[in-house]
């Protein structure tokens, strides 16, 4: 390794992808490595794209998503338009995952209740059982 650029091996250690993950986001145009024979080197660049990556992922961005605001950060405005976009489009997916977790929250009510009637069944089964014996 060199100050600048990280080996695939490296890259793999340092943020626990594998390298069939770096090698199918350089085939999506997300990052773009040194090709030096069949070596990458990935640069600061890269492990800044790949962090980014990596969180939207986290937060269930779809990669073509990704892919688009990270080519925002070369429009030349400073990233305004790339901060603007990112916030809208985290806004919107917070929004989603809230009405996620609402959902789940409901369905997770919905099923301790039909574990508590299940429980008061099958308790009211065994005494009945008991009481014929």
């Amino acid at each position: 390794m060199t100050d600048n650029t990280l080996t695939i091996r490296e890259m793999c250690d340092t943020y626990d992808v594998t390298p069939r993950t770096l090698r199918f986001y350089e085939s999506k145009e997300l990052l773009f490595p040194i090709r030096e024979g069949q070596k990458r080197l990935f640069t600061k660049r890269d492990r800044a794209r790949l962090k980014l990556i990596l969180r939207g992922k986290r937060f269930g961005f779809s990669l073509e998503q990704i892919r688009q605001l990270l080519d925002l950060y070369d429009a030349g405005d400073q990233q305004q338009v790339q901060l603007e976009r990112t916030y809208e489009l985290a806004r919107e997916r917070l929004a989603d995952m809230e009405l996620q977790r609402d959902e789940l929250n409901q369905a997770i009510d919905d099923l301790k209740e039909q574990l508590k009637w299940g429980e008061k069944i099958i308790t009211s089964n065994k005494q009945n059982k008991k009481a014929a014996e």
